[in-house]
């Protein structure tokens, strides 16, 4: 974690009635409300009032105890809200452009210095002082650091893209983390070439691997979905690509967005293809790899993860232009009241459970 301006050069913000975090305290316990009436907020730092939050399958991973976290902690790392309080020299959205009181905006999941050699070479998600949001330690100054939450901190170094007035929450909040991590998928799958005529496979209909199959179907791709569930395939079919039980034929693209296909993601992609690996985050069984195999293909096998500032702009831009063809606004089934926050992580985690799960702290 960052550190912190000291407090006389931090500018307080008095909030009535105070702001209300749901605190995570560790596996088998419900989460607290804390309640936090101001914060200080550091030179670039913005205040943002949650519109919505949605629950990822990581915060489900925490809560479940599959996922180391520290404690106590705010999770949530997908939400839209709106600019209300901005601290000392101002903060720069995305285009360029100084963010102003009022400001929709989604931001990134990251918070990252811009100095360091994995910032200046473009890691910005890997920086070497790097902070999340939904996967910090609460700590005095900074309580407010995830999403579920009636507000949000943020601090200077992340990435804050402003979005527009129209389009639905339930659209936006997923876009700093399912969508950009799809377009990032990708975009390194492609590689800087056309993705017109290109036979793209996408294991996992998830929110990412729906998203990367939207995405790479608008780019004129042959995108098939695999997925065993048939209600994730018919879910698929409506995002711009045919869906699968099993992969039959070699492909350009492979985009592994399940975790629990590498093997035969590597297996599938044809001579020149390559084999984008995203879903792997969470522990699993190491998976054999037959060298000689990639090697005679030519094959390119690569990792995503998270993504970078740039990348979360072109999601939003994508999700508020062309991506209006495709049912983003169905992905949210069910929208719990802050309150209810271990009732809604519960019906995320539920067989047969929407793609997700939101959270309104109005």
């Amino acid at each position: 974690m960052r550190t912190l301006l000291p407090h006389d050069e931090r500018q307080d913000v008095t909030l009535r009635p105070a702001a209300t975090a749901k605190v995570w305290l560790g596996v088998g316990q419900e989460h607290e409300t804390v309640a936090v009436p101001g914060v200080g907020l550091g030179h670039g730092d913005v205040l943002i009032a949650v519109e919505l939050s949605t629950i990822c399958g990581s915060d489900v991973h925490t809560v479940q105890g599959h996922r180391s976290a520290p404690a106590p902690l705010v999770l949530g790392h997908e939400s839209v809200g709106r600019v209300i309080a901005i601290g000392e020299g101002g903060a720069t959205a995305a285009d360029g452009a100084a963010l102003r009181i009022g400001d929709r905006a989604v931001w990134s999941v990251t918070v990252s210095c811009g100095t360091c050699d994995r910032c200046t070479a473009g890691l910005t998600q890997k920086c070497r002082t790097l902070a999340k949001y939904g996967h910090e330690r609460i700590g005095p100054r900074w309580e407010l650091t995830g999403g579920f939450a009636s507000h949000v901190h943020l601090r200077a170094g992340t990435t804050i893209v402003r979005v527009p007035e129209a389009l639905p929450a339930a659209v936006l909040a997923p876009a700093s983390c399912a969508t950009a991590t799809a377009w990032a998928a990708v975009a390194r799958g492609a590689a800087g070439r056309s993705l017109e005529g290109t036979r793209v496979l996408v294991y996992g209909a998830g929110l990412v691997g729906l998203s990367a199959a939207a995405i790479a179907a608008d780019e004129g791709a042959d995108v098939t979905v695999v997925d065993p569930a048939p209600s994730r395939r018919a879910f698929a079919e409506r995002f711009g690509a045919t869906s699968a039980v099993k992969a039959t034929a070699p492909v350009d693209i492979v985009i592994e967005a399940s975790g629990h296909a590498v093997a035969d993601a590597i297996a599938v992609a044809d001579v020149g293809g390559a084999v984008v690996l995203v879903g792997s985050v969470f522990p699993a069984d190491p998976v054999p790899l037959d060298a000689e195999s990639v090697v005679r293909r030519l094959l390119t096998v690569t990792g995503v993860h998270n993504y970078t500032g740039a990348e979360l702009a072109a999601a939003v831009g994508f999700l508020a232009g062309r991506g209006r063809a495709y049912p983003f606004a169905d992905v949210v089934g069910a929208v719990h009241q802050l309150d209810d926050v271990d009732a809604a992580v519960a019906a995320a985690a539920a067989p047969g459970a929407p793609l997700r799960v939101a959270l309104n702290p109005r």
